[in-house]
């Protein structure tokens, strides 16, 4: 029985060692372990977990240790697959099976304390294809898993200057081209693609999707958006799709959590729909934008609180792009649509994927957004306001229901207005 350190550990330490990449403060460690059988990892106090093939817990470490095996394609999609597991499976077999090269190295355990001065076990070129910065696949096995193409893009958003190997990438497209990727369950898709906009670089995602045609697949609502103009004006990267590679981008520079980031991605679906005869201005893409989010979202089954979040962005961006202009009523109608007042935290991602949208265009990464500071002062202007007390002298002049909530929201408008500097009457326009 031999145990070995492989996967993502090997290549993080690598890659630290050759300084590309930090080393990080903790990395998941995978193991492998040959010539044992379920009946001795019990023995030797390992707790079962796997559900289709022989994992293990440690008993101490809690860390996962699988039976070295192989697979057999049985069916379409990510779930046919008939594994193997017996003492004769050798450890190349078990790195056989792996995606990508880079992550298809071993170290022994002994010597995984530090794997990046250990002897790595390398048989198909991992190290090369480290220090040549390729993500090249291991054998023809990658094509019997579709999951693969997406985790290869999502490799490529993290390690942004590695490149896809031509014959990897050409595999990837005879996937594409004979329906594998049809065959992924919407929660795999999903799994993938919040990793991957939360990787380094989330345009690098999307650009190998494109490449391999699984973004038609896959998000047809995206894809749409490459080659559709907008106003150089206010774009002068002109490009929808470009300018939406940037929005990513920027989101990853700010470092915005996922909801935000995929409020970005949806907040202007609707630019690929607008009549040819519009071009380039895109009226009312707010609207349409929302309803194809909806439906994105419903075959993804995306979680609630990243759909709701995208769905105010999507709604919403134009109306907060435009809001310097806006008085203490209309900011306070504002405020009211994104439901600011109930969910002010949600409110700053909305506004931060907004700054995301205005600074991911071309020459402007570097400008500041002035509407996020000003829409923040409004809304801790309009919650200074005591509503309780506002509702009870209300009701003391014979007010009910609505008539109250409309006392309340004037209030809040003069609240805004004095705190802007504006006079009473546009307060109340």
């Amino acid at each position: 029985m031999q145990t070995y350190l492989v996967g993502g550990a090997v290549r993080d330490a690598l890659m630290s060692k050759h300084a590309t990449l930090p080393r990080a403060a903790h990395v998941d460690r995978d193991w492998v372990v040959v010539d044992a059988t379920p009946e001795t990892m019990v023995e030797q106090g390992f707790l079962p977990v796997g559900r289709d093939f022989p994992v293990f817990l440690h008993p101490t470490t809690r860390e996962e240790y699988a039976l070295a095996r192989t697979e057999r394609k049985t069916a379409p999609g990510y779930r046919g697959f008939a594994v193997h597991a017996a003492p004769g499976v050798t450890l190349e077999d078990d790195l056989a099976r792996r995606d990508l090269t880079i992550n298809a190295m071993a170290v022994a355990a002994e010597e995984a304390h530090d794997p990046a001065s250990a002897a790595v076990i390398d048989p198909f070129g991992g190290q090369r294809d480290l220090r040549h910065r390729t993500l090249r696949h291991v054998t023809g096995a990658f094509a019997e898993d579709p999951v693969r193409i997406l985790r290869l893009a999502r490799f490529a958003a993290r390690f942004p200057d590695f490149s896809v190997a031509p014959e990897t990438l050409a595999l990837m497209r005879h996937m594409v081209e004979h329906g594998e990727v049809d065959h992924l369950v919407p929660e795999r898709v999903w799994q993938e693609l919040a990793r991957g906009l939360m990787e380094q670089r989330p345009s690098r995602l999307f650009e190998v999707l494109r490449d391999c045609g699984a973004l038609a697949r896959l998000l047809p609502e995206v894809e749409r958006l490459w080659g559709v103009p907008q106003r150089p004006e206010y774009h002068p990267e002109v490009d929808t799709g470009v300018h939406l590679m940037m929005v990513l981008d920027m989101s990853a520079r700010l470092g915005v959590n996922l909801p935000t980031r995929l409020a970005c991605l949806c907040h202007d679906l609707g630019k690929g729909t607008t009549p040819v005869d519009m071009l380039p201005r895109h009226i009312g893409h707010e609207e349409r934008s929302a309803r194809l989010l909806k439906n994105l979202c419903e075959r993804l089954r995306v979680p609630v609180e990243c759909r709701e979040l995208a769905d105010v962005v999507a709604r919403e961006h134009g109306n907060i792009h435009r809001s310097l202009g806006l008085n203490a009523a209309a900011l306070v109608r504002l405020l009211e649509r994104c439901d600011a007042l109930r969910k002010p935290a949600r409110f700053e991602e909305v506004l931060l994927a907004c700054e995301c949208d205005a600074r991911g265009r071309l020459g402007h990464e570097e400008h500041a957004y002035p509407q996020r500071e000003r829409l923040r002062l409004a809304l801790a202007l309009a919650q200074s306001v005591t509503t309780a007390s506002v509702a009870a002298e209300a009701q003391a002049a014979g007010l009910s229901g609505t008539q109250v909530g409309e006392r309340i929201r004037r209030a809040r408008v003069a609240a805004v207005a004095a705190g802007l500097g504006e006079q009473a009457a546009g307060a109340s326009d």
